[in-house]
């Protein structure tokens, strides 16, 4: 009675121990956040305002991935993904630069939106898949920098 009596004890304190262990999904968030540092890109939850036309809204905050943009580069644009490999601006016109569908393409379907200004690029998305799809991503804000 009395080896129970102190293994409930112990396990009530412990318990809360538990609580500080992070989960698989974020463990996997993380690496993945640790793995763009290496690429270069920076992450934030940024806040969003999404256009009321897509089908299933996006989470708000989502995460962003951003990198800055080299000088001499003055075109801005936003295109969100409505479905798979579809691109629309806020308009609802698809994206018809060749440069941008071209790199557009490479990205996963778990991703938003792309965004850029003189400044700097952003992404928006889920942050699922493992290090080829950040590869992937890495390699189209590059190229459009």
């Amino acid at each position: 009675m009395t080896v129970l009596l102190v293994v409930s004890i112990l396990a009530l304190i412990l318990s809360p121990l538990s609580w500080l262990r992070t989960s698989r999904k974020q463990g996997e968030q993380m690496n993945l956040r640790l793995e763009a540092r290496r690429m270069g890109l920076a992450m934030q939850l940024a806040p969003q305002q999404w256009p009321h036309w897509l089908e299933k809204e996006p989470p708000s905050p989502c995460p962003q991935y951003h990198r800055g943009r080299r000088k001499g580069r003055e075109d801005s644009f936003c295109y969100w993904q409505v479905t798979p490999g579809v691109w629309w601006n806020q308009w609802r016109e698809p994206c018809e630069d060749p440069r941008l569908a071209e790199a557009f393409a490479r990205l996963p379907a778990s991703v938003y939106k792309v965004e850029a200004d003189p400044r700097m690029i952003a992404l928006y998305w889920t942050e699922r898949g493992d290090k080829s799809v950040l590869q992937d991503i890495a390699h189209v804000l590059e190229t459009l920098a």
